[in-house]
């Protein structure tokens, strides 16, 4: 008999392997139970553009074949996984959320889907997203709801990877970041969402939004998760530098140095973000850590210069349609492919120059301290998803867009709750190349802050 889905739905890739090993659970059962759970919650989620059941249930049962022969393929042998629909999959709808591409069926896998079926992960589906991962849900798709509050955003763009793992309807996902499209989503679920070293996971096969500042990251419940997800999609030779610092696989912060980026502490951060976030760098001074303010001017205009990069190469990857489509697109997607055809190359080479001086002294920093801690997102999850170019969109990729534009890796972690009892987030950043060195970071304060990974009650 299938496990019932709440039993499954709280289980960590991690713990699925330990059952798989055990014979207590297998592979087939829980693909079935997550089945039955995207079936009774995702009317409310909306996290979904795609489920691939039959081809799922295949996968579990070779799976489960190779578990009771004792010979997995590693440690995401049968644990289901989640895609953002940007990435392409041999014989299953990928549409990026678009009704351009919305009857788009791939004839081969990107290469991070290859990567994950050649390691035994069960493809479960293609999550809800932005249209082409541009700041607007399309209305055909509609918005991906968050499984704290439904009134709420997932937000973006990667909503539905986010939103998939939050609610228990899937272990692990994938999902892109450009300016915080992993990190934000996770933060806003109350999840953990890393965006890699450039590079450091393949992009061949995934829709470019923006290609010299694309970044494709794994979003889990925990970090070990996470990291196991990264380890499985990176490239070889991709670097990542050593699993943990020392301090961390230890369970302790003590002789971490740590940069607080106060300038990512100003008047638009909520009061609650605000409480919790200092209630983070309190974990970490307790633990032994050493803490010390690091500005970094250049990163002032960090937003804007992202937008600079990013406007004009998402224009020209729509330059085709814009010309024979334009009506296909949501309206505020068509604005901004518009708008960014209009800069003028001037622009973009003065942001690709700025990108330089950022590096310089972001890499000075470096030096000095192991990581960067700021919030992730100055609030908590709004009604909906703010247009890119709006306001509140500049706020909400503020503190994420810096490190796209540098390919440096960062993660978002839970820090507690701020207002109306929503989830906050701790950001935590390192130097290149460096990605294990920021999840050992961030894995050691979730140590230290008793955080343990949870469903939202209302779906416990």
């Amino acid at each position: 008999m299938s496990a019932p889905d709440a039993e499954v739905a709280v289980l960590s890739a991690s713990d699925l392997a330990t059952r798989y090993r055990s014979r207590s659970l297998a592979p087939t059962e829980v693909v079935d139970a997550l089945l039955a759970r995207i079936a009774r919650l995702d009317g409310t989620i909306n996290a979904w553009i795609t489920i691939a059941a039959e081809p799922a249930r295949a996968a579990a049962r070779a799976s489960t074949d190779r578990h009771l022969r004792g010979r997995p393929l590693g440690p995401l042998d049968g644990v289901p996984v989640g895609l953002k629909d940007n990435c392409d999959t041999a014989g299953v709808r990928t549409t990026c959320g678009s009704r351009i591409l919305g009857d788009r069926v791939p004839d081969r896998d990107a290469v991070v889907a290859r990567r994950l079926r050649d390691a035994g992960a069960v493809l479960l589906g293609k999550t809800n997203m932005l249209e082409f991962a541009y700041g607007n849900v399309h209305p055909d798709r509609g918005q991906c709801n968050n499984p704290w509050d439904p009134s709420r955003t997932a937000g973006g763009s990667s909503s539905g990877s986010a939103a998939a793992v939050a609610a228990g309807m899937v272990p692990l996902a994938v999902g892109t970041d450009t300016g915080g499209s992993v990190r934000i989503p996770a933060a806003y679920c109350g999840i953990v969402g890393l965006k890699p070293t450039f590079g450091r996971v393949s992009h061949q096969g995934v829709f470019p939004l923006s290609w010299s500042i694309d970044h494709v990251g794994p979003i889990g419940r925990t970090v070990d998760d996470v990291a196991t997800l990264l380890d499985v999609m990176a490239t070889e030779g991709g670097g990542g530098g050593p699993r943990v610092p020392a301090a961390a696989a230890a369970g302790t912060l003590a002789g971490v140095r740590a940069g607080v980026l106060r300038q990512h502490l100003g008047d638009d951060l909520r009061s609650g973000v605000r409480a919790a976030f200092e209630r983070a760098l309190a974990v970490f001074r307790d633990a032994g850590a050493v803490l010390e303010d690091v500005q970094l001017p250049t990163w002032e205009h960090a937003e804007a210069a992202h937008i600079l990069v990013l406007a004009p190469e998402a224009s020209q990857v729509h330059a085709g349609w814009l010309r024979t489509r334009p009506q296909d697109y949501a309206p505020d997607t068509l604005l901004q492919l518009q708008l960014g055809a209009l800069l003028p190359a001037s622009a973009y080479l003065s942001a690709q120059r700025f990108r330089n001086r950022m590096a310089a002294e972001a890499a000075a920093a470096l030096g000095r301290v192991d990581v960067l801690l700021s919030p992730t997102v100055g609030f908590v999850a709004p009604a909906s998803d703010p247009p890119l170019g709006s306001e509140l969109g500049q706020l909400e990729g503020l503190r994420t867009g810096a490190h796209c534009l540098l390919g440096l890796p960062a993660v978002s972690v839970p820090c507690g709750t701020a207002e109306d009892g929503l989830p906050a987030a701790l950001q935590v950043a390192g130097g290149w190349g460096r990605d294990h060195q920021v999840l050992g970071v961030a894995a050691a304060f979730l140590r230290g802050c008793g955080w343990v990974a949870r469903l939202p009650p209302e779906l416990r």
